[in-house]
């Protein structure tokens, strides 16, 4: 993305607010609710493996500029419909739009291309790489060089000015010269944010953000996706009820493949089917 882009960029984001009415469409042909435009939508999305349907006839609107949760038991297809979303999975039937462009179907790279990025539960990185050698290679895969850095030494220099900002974003800038091996759990956690923010996306999908971390770390990945979050769209899966409540302005909980229910965190709480399903068992665990 050129420095001409990245500004249309931040000053596409900064009029979003104005945006958001009763318009029928956005200034890009996206479709306009009274909550704001529509950033991801799935009509009767369905995955059926050898009979057994994962997702099942799954509606789901995530309006732009929000943060939005996706819970359920284990076993409610979370994951299956996540993956449908960013392309790892095809889907049997039903269709996939970002900003009203259809994604059905389409190999990863290319919902990536359409400013969808993701991060995955298990970490992924290169123990013996620096966290600024992770994110140098991560801007420079985006580039006409691809991944080919070892052709000239100054391919990877030019992005340092970027590379800075991106570890400054997560909280990382004292520990850029560190190699990753040596980082703690929430570090590495943080690291992975940095390389989905080093696409520019405008909608970004966490799983499982804060898995496997303690008290201190998952209160500081909250404020990280916070601060991450502003001027993006965000779809999350997380199985603590505490980032759930903390995060997202919208839920949507899955039982069995479908739609259980959805609202704001306070609402589907309380909700009884919700309770018996999934959050009652939460709490008393």
């Amino acid at each position: 993305m050129t420095s001409a882009d990245q500004e249309e960029r931040h000053a596409s984001d900064a009029a979003r607010p104005a945006e958001r009415g009763g318009a029928d469409d956005g200034p890009d042909g996206g479709a306009v609710t009274a909550g704001g435009r529509v950033a991801v939508r799935t009509r009767a999305l369905t995955k059926v493996f050898r009979g057994f349907r994962a997702v099942d006839s799954v509606d789901l609107e995530v309006r732009e500029g929000t943060v939005h949760a996706l819970v359920g038991p284990n076993g409610a297809g979370k994951t299956t419909l996540f993956n449908l979303l960013t392309g790892f999975v095809t889907p049997t039937s039903g269709t996939i739009t970002v900003f009203d462009e259809d994604v059905t179907g389409q190999q990863p790279e290319q919902v990536a291309r359409r400013g969808v990025a993701r991060s995955f539960q298990i970490t992924s990185l290169f123990e013996t790489l620096t966290s600024r050698e992770h994110v140098e290679l991560a801007l420079q895969g985006l580039t006409s060089q691809g991944f080919r850095f070892w052709r000239s030494e100054k391919l990877l220099g030019r992005h340092r000015a970027r590379v800075d900002e991106l570890l400054g974003q997560v909280g990382l800038t004292p520990l850029a010269e560190k190699p990753v091996g040596l980082l703690a759990y929430g570090q590495k956690r943080a690291l992975e944010m940095a390389l989905v923010l080093a696409l520019d996306p405008r909608v970004m999908l966490l799983d499982e953000p804060t898995a496997g971390m303690g008290i201190e770390d998952v209160d500081r990945t909250i404020e990280l996706v916070r601060r991450i979050a502003a001027g993006r769209t965000v779809v999350f899966v997380d199985h603590n009820m505490h980032v759930v409540g903390s995060l997202a302005d919208r839920v949507t909980v899955l039982q069995q493949g479908r739609v259980l229910a959805e609202g704001a965190y306070d609402e589907v709480r309380n909700d009884e089917r919700v309770i018996t399903a999934y959050l009652g068992e939460a709490d008393h665990a």
